[in-house]
């Protein structure tokens, strides 16, 4: 009769692997949408910052122009701005994207002001 092999724990690391890989994936992807969340924070406040400077100096569609000139159109891009008296302002609202740009739950909003300025003038 052969020797018979003792029962270990061969297969084990296996399956813990199996358990754990689902656990490791889903925390990648909460990390990820915490990194496009943070991005678009980012994002919305530097577009609508330079939206109002050159509405500031150009007028209204200077202002659309440049929003739309630091944010792709993945990330559903909404503009306004408006002239406050001494002051132009201008509000950058983006999607919250879902893993990647194009899906999204909710938005965010930059908003940011610009002292008004007109080309040729001199204080």
């Amino acid at each position: 009769m052969p020797a018979r092999r003792p029962r270990g724990d061969g297969g084990q690391v296996a399956v813990e692997l199996v358990g754990t890989v689902p656990l490791i994936l889903l925390l990648l992807a909460a990390v990820w949408e915490c990194v496009l969340i943070g991005y678009a924070f980012s994002l919305a406040g530097n577009a609508a910052d330079e939206a109002a400077r050159a509405g500031a100096v150009k007028g209204h569609g200077a202002c659309v122009a440049a929003a739309g000139e630091h944010v792709s159109a993945s990330w559903a891009l909404q503009v306004q701005c408006r002239d406050a008296g001494d002051v132009y302002t201008a509000t950058v609202t983006l999607n919250i994207p879902v893993l990647f740009p194009g899906l999204g739950f909710g938005s965010i909003d930059g908003t940011a002001g610009a002292a008004m300025e007109r080309e040729g003038e001199r204080g």
